[in-house]
Order: structure tokens, then C-alpha cells, then sequence
């Protein structure tokens, strides 16, 4: 099988998945419902699967036209075909700070999962009312990686990280008031953060840390079997 194909507009990487154990996924935003659906038919042909990102609703409402098997999510603008063979032991925990976080830890959330990973979620549990998220310490404790999506001034994961003796896969937002500017207060904060084992993806990016925290899992479950790597 050759490594990629030249549709002209664009290279699809089909030795993607090979390389570092998922298949490549499309980020919808500025592509053409054409070149989205040029770009799904090879990879399903090639992987069975496929992801599509930041997929407003009129190009999602086409796309499952074109794909009837295709399911595509309002909140995270996420697009899906198919599902992985892939299943790997642990559980992803998505935190979010407030309900306008939605869309990045449902972005998170979704990824996760179509990567292979059990995925719980625990919303809505800001340092505002800080009661929220520490009656809900045992379940915390009990995730083998956290994504923790906050906006504002992004004191969520500092919080979280000083909680638990696990990898936190921080996300700040762009939901915030004037001097929030636009996620860039949240960013340097979670880059400033002294709690330990913390690690930042970019502003909004839930994609990036649903990925990370799959790669995490996966590395675990091949570390299980050392003979046999999840494929």
C-alpha cells in the first residue's frame, strides 16, 4: 500500500496509523464539504474509520447525508465512522470548570474514546464552588489520566494536579471575560502551574489532549504485553 495519495488539494497519509498508532483525523474547519468527503472516502476505503474536527452543523448535516453511517455530535463538532479495534485498559476522566467549557471537553471526550480509551466524565465542577469538585474526590482518584478543560483563570487542573498521582493533560479555553484574553490568561497559568505532573496542550485544543491522553493508555497497554503490542 503506498504511504499517501495525491487528491491535489491535499496528500492523505495513509501510513499514518502505522507510524504512530492512529489513523490521520480531518480537521474540517476551512476545508470544503467536497474536500472533507474526498478525503473521508479514502480513509475509510484505507482504515474503515475516520475522524473529522471542527465540523460546523450545515457541513456535518451533508456529510451524514453522503456517509448514512456517519454520526456526527452538535457540541464538540466532531464527525465519526466507524469505531477503533482498539481497547485499552484505565479510564480517561474529562473535567471541565463550567458549561460554556463544553464543546473542548466534549472535543476531548469523544476523541478519547474513538481512539480506544474508556472515557467518564465530571462537569461543571469550577473552583467557583470548589464543594462540586471534592465531593467527587474518590472518583478522581480513581482515573488513570485527567483532562481538565477550564477557561477564565484557568485554576482548574492546578487544583486537580494537587489531588492526584496522575498524568494531568491541562486545556485552557477561550470562554472568559476582557482581560481572559480570548484563553491567554488560562494558557500562562497552566504553563506557570507549580503542581507537578501537569502538562498544557493550546487554547481550545480538546482534540490534542483526547490524543495525548490515548497515546498514554496505549503506551500502558502495550507495556502489559511487551510480546504482543496493541496494534
Amino acid at each position: 500500500m503506498e504511504s499517501f495519495e495525491d487528491l491535489g488539494f491535499c496528500k492523505v497519509d495513509f501510513d499514518r496509523e502505522k507510524r504512530q498508532g492512529f489513523p490521520e483525523v480531518i480537521y474540517g474547519e476551512g476545508k470544503t464539504v467536497e474536500q472533507i468527503q474526498a478525503i473521508m472516502s479514502k480513509l475509510i476505503e484505507k482504515h474503515g474509520k475516520v475522524m473529522v474536527t471542527r465540523v460546523d452543523k450545515e457541513k456535518g448535516a451533508t456529510l451524514v447525508k453522503a456517509f448514512p453511517l456517519a454520526q456526527y455530535d452538535t457540541t464538540s463538532r466532531i464527525l465519526l465512522y466507524g469505531t477503533s479495534t482498539q481497547q485499552f485498559g484505565g479510564e480517561v476522566m474529562v473535567l471541565c470548570a463550567g458549561t460554556s467549557d463544553l464543546f473542548v471537553a466534549e472535543e476531548a471526550a469523544i476523541t478519547a474514546a474513538w481512539m480506544g480509551c474508556k472515557v467518564t466524565r465530571l462537569y461543571d465542577v469550577g473552583v467557583a464552588g470548589i464543594d462540586r469538585l471534592l465531593a467527587y474526590r474518590d472518583d478522581i482518584n480513581k482515573a488513570s489520566v485527567l483532562i481538565v478543560v477550564a477557561g477564565m483563570e484557568g485554576a482548574l487542573p492546578s487544583v486537580v494536579g494537587g489531588l492526584v498521582q496522575r498524568p494531568v493533560i491541562a486545556v485552557p479555553t477561550s470562554v472568559g471575560y476582557g482581560a481572559h484574553l480570548q484563553g491567554v490568561t488560562p494558557l500562562l497559568a497552566m504553563l506557570a502551574s507549580c503542581a507537578s505532573g501537569m502538562s498544557v496542550v493550546n487554547i481550545d485544543n480538546g482534540f490534542g489532549a483526547g490524543y495525548q491522553a490515548a497515546l498514554i493508555l496505549k503506551l500502558v497497554s502495550e507495556g502489559v504485553n511487551h510480546e504482543n503490542p496493541v496494534s
